[in-house]
């Protein structure tokens, strides 16, 4: 291992003793990284219990409660607001980052226009992967997909499973937005948000590095298409709740480029291929992107209309 450069922290939240394997991997994977880290902190959601417990096994680590409302957005920002290194890389407690992840997620940060940089992230699959799953829907599951960049380019924003910020840029718009984000079943782009906002503070940019790579796990309830529909109706709702909190100069380009060019492009091929006698798996997973699209139409739509009845309500009561 390369000495301590102490200029990098690695936060990682948890929430649940039913990820103790996991958050211990990731715990081991953040430990040893070739760039090492100047501390490792673990930031416990809300669980007593597993707070005392990560003390007592896991020496080496420091161990923070949430100091905010429940959730992953405030679990994170307790952990980066200790910290005091220049730079801060964010992994969640399901992944183990390869050895050289904080290596080459830290050499976009050369340019001191970059504010974030975000890794490659590949999926751990408990059981064998779904047969009608396109790798353009990969990001249901938390990791890489088609249509993003293969080598190391400007992108809009990352997944905070595979993040890494310059502090003074994300202590500048106050870290995370807590209340926003990821709590239970409820799943809001709080990673998205806070790359929009770092950008316009300062006029940054974030990067993509695939090489920057981690595994992410993808647990058997993940990999049913049940869960597929729940989370695209969750990112259409989700992607209505967060455009309300941006500038309207900030639109949602990038999603519009992905309907409209990548996924009909997925569904060209899986028809094309099926039709050309090479079996049912590529019209399934051409018949599940359009399920996809569907899902999040909904979800989006039932999020505008109840956005415009709350209007007109309050319009009326006044």
């Amino acid at each position: 291992m390369s000495p301590d450069h102490r200029d990098i922290s690695v936060v990682i939240p948890t929430h649940t003793e039913r990820r103790w394997q996991s958050l211990v991997r990731t715990v081991r994977s953040a430990r040893t990284q070739r760039h090492a880290p100047a501390e490792v902190v673990v930031v416990v959601d809300h669980n007593p219990a597993l707070f005392r417990r990560i003390r007592r096994e896991l020496p080496g680590v420091t161990v923070l409660e949430n100091a905010y409302a429940r959730g992953a957005s405030g679990t994170r920002n307790t952990g980066a607001f200790h910290t005091g290194t220049p730079l801060i890389a964010f992994l969640d407690d399901d992944t183990v980052a390869s050895p050289d992840w904080l290596g080459r997620l830290k050499a976009p940060f050369a340019d001191p226009a970059v504010v974030g940089a975000g890794g490659g992230i590949l999926p751990a699959w408990s059981g064998a992967r779904p047969r009608w799953m396109p790798d353009e829907l990969l990001w249901t599951v938390g990791v890489s997909y088609t249509g993003m960049p293969t080598a190391t380019a400007p992108i809009r924003n990352v997944w905070s499973a595979s993040m890494m910020v310059r502090r003074d840029a994300f202590t500048a718009v106050g870290g995370f937005r807590t209340g926003f984000g990821k709590l239970g079943d409820r799943n809001r782009p709080e990673d998205t948000e806070l790359c929009l906002r770092m950008s316009a503070a300062g006029g940054g940019h974030w990067m993509y590095v695939p090489g920057a790579l981690i595994d992410h796990e993808v647990p058997t309830e993940r990999s049913t298409f049940r869960f597929l529909m729940r989370r695209c109706y969750a990112e259409g709702r989700g992607k209505v709740q967060m455009a309300r909190l941006l500038p309207r100069v900030q639109k949602l380009g990038v999603e519009r480029d992905y309907v409209r060019r990548i996924l009909p492009r997925a569904v060209v091929r899986g028809l094309v291929a099926a039709g050309n006698g090479r079996g049912a798996t590529h019209a399934l997973q051409a018949v599940t992107v359009v399920a996809a699209v569907a899902a999040a139409g909904v979800g989006g739509g039932l999020e505008t209309l109840a956005e415009l009845m709350h209007t007109d309500f309050g319009d009326n009561r006044s």
